[in-house]
């Protein structure tokens, strides 16, 4: 019995396998372009990030975020192909601008009960909005001490007081090392290509 249901589940699979090349091939192309578009925002926030670290500190980093970041994404989605767009995300949002969609939400939740069961999260999750979209998620953990500056225990009274004029209704502080940020979701909506 158990060799027979082991067959039957290698020719489903094979089956499967020989049916899709096309649909595996393109989802191989939407990964490609998901993953070049996230590490493409990542890369550009990083280096200002860390310039205006380097340069001021944490109120000159805020200064960045709250002036700059979000000019910098739309550059960066001018860059994309046509249909093609990155954002951040977040359940803990400094920014209204960052708030998730329902469903984003959904797998923002997931990704975090993963993280508190002790699964290390996947680098990437590709999920099928509809026949001709899809949105590829780069979760974004806290790696870096300095992230802590702005988004752990704020300890520093005038940059607390600055967080907190600028974003009254900020729910991004208190994290920890390697707790979930959010994440960069990039859409592909190949209905305007």
């Amino acid at each position: 019995m158990k060799i027979l249901h082991t067959l039957t589940l290698a020719a489903v699979t094979s089956t499967l396998l020989l049916a899709t090349p096309q649909k595996d091939a393109q989802m191989q192309e939407d990964i490609k372009i998901g993953k070049e578009s996230a590490m493409m925002l990542a890369k550009e926030l990083g280096k200002n990030m860390k310039a205006h670290m380097k340069a001021g500190g944490p109120l000159d980093a805020l200064n960045f975020c709250s002036n700059e970041a979000y000019d910098l994404t739309d550059a960066v989605n001018k860059k994309l192909k046509k249909g093609v767009s990155v954002k951040r995300i977040s359940s803990q949002y400094r920014s209204e601008a960052n708030k998730p969609s329902a469903n984003e939400e959904k797998i923002l939740n997931s990704l975090q009960s993963l993280q508190k069961s002790g699964v290390v999260l996947p680098p990437y999750l590709v999920e099928k909005v509809n026949d001709q979209t899809i949105k590829f998620y780069k979760p974004l953990v806290i790696d870096k001490p300095v992230c802590l500056k702005c988004h752990g225990v704020v300890k520093d009274p005038k940059l607390k007081n600055e967080i907190a004029q600028r974003y009254p209704n900020d729910k991004a502080m208190g994290y920890k090392m390697n707790d979930l940020r959010g994440a960069i979701v990039v859409t592909i909506d190949k209905s305007q290509k």
